[in-house]
């Protein structure tokens, strides 16, 4: 049996741009994840590790194994530090909610805006909304 091959088309710039967009934005969410999963490997492996040794021998000293503990609470602090540094959409999120990162010519989002805009609800919700408050 042979497969019949498709003619050779000739592949247009527009769609060789799609694929080179495509595939960068593929090649940095998969660089996001694996420093995300690389820090929260680093942090918390060798606490599960020393856990499982802790179970079997019970040889492990009470000081080191809260040093373990307090590595793997430290991912969660890595975390606000490197989302932003490879997510764009996340560092603007976060420049419209803290007023320590907003530009200076932006306006702060107002508590009704916000609500509005995580409900989903039309203009005539934020007449009543106005009227409440």
């Amino acid at each position: 049996l042979q497969v019949p091959c498709a003619p050779n088309q000739p592949v247009s710039s527009e769609s060789r741009r799609f694929t080179t967009k495509h595939s960068k934005k593929a090649l940095k969410a998969s660089l996001t994840l694996g420093v995300l999963l690389g820090m929260f490997f680093v942090a918390w492996l060798p606490f599960f590790v020393t856990n499982v040794a802790q179970a079997v021998c019970g040889c492990v000293p009470a000081g080191f194994f809260d040093v373990l503990t307090w590595l793997g609470y430290c991912n969660s602090t890595m975390n606000p530090i490197i989302y932003p540094l490879f997510m764009r959409d996340f560092k603007r999120a976060m420049g419209k909610y803290l007023p320590c990162c907003r530009r200076s010519g932006e306006p702060r989002p107002s508590a009704i805006s916000l609500s509005m805009r995580n409900s989903n609800s039309g203009p005539r919700a934020a007449a009543s909304l106005k009227n409440v408050l």
